[in-house]
């Protein structure tokens, strides 16, 4: 009997571990990229609602890539993100803009600032678009 409790427990002790070990992993979530395009809106101080998208590229932690707007269009000069706080910074023709947001599943949501003007902003990741199957010439 007491070689049968023995054997128990020398079976289940490495079960234990592995689900501890898979228990452990889905506690840390993986870090996802924040590359991609993004559609969305933001605000000015005159409440004015801009049409925005941001092409962004995370590589070895820089951000770079482009903000389009129905005010502009701004070149990312760089950016860093720490957990779940994103920071970009813009050419805003001569004045510096940042975007400081927040990641909540595949939005950037935040406030925007350049010069003496600014406001919140919304964008969410698209989807990539397959382009339509090519038929047979």
């Amino acid at each position: 009997m007491l070689l049968a409790k023995g054997l128990v427990v020398l079976w289940l002790l490495p079960v234990l571990c592995c689900v501890a070990h898979a228990q452990q992993g889905k506690s840390t979530p993986a870090k996802t990229s924040l590359t991609g395009h993004y559609e969305g809106t933001a605000k000015n101080k005159a409440e004015d609602v801009i049409t925005v998208t941001i092409d962004l590229t995370e590589k070895e932690g820089a951000l770079s890539g482009t903000i389009s707007s129905s005010h502009g269009n701004f070149t990312i000069t760089g950016g860093s993100r720490q957990g779940e706080t994103v920071t970009l910074e813009f050419d805003a023709s001569g004045t510096g803009g940042t975007i400081s947001l927040r990641m909540h599943e595949d939005r950037l949501v935040g406030t925007w600032s350049a010069g003496d003007d600014g406001g919140p902003v919304d964008v969410k990741k698209a989807v990539a678009q397959e382009s339509a199957p090519k038929g047979k010439s």
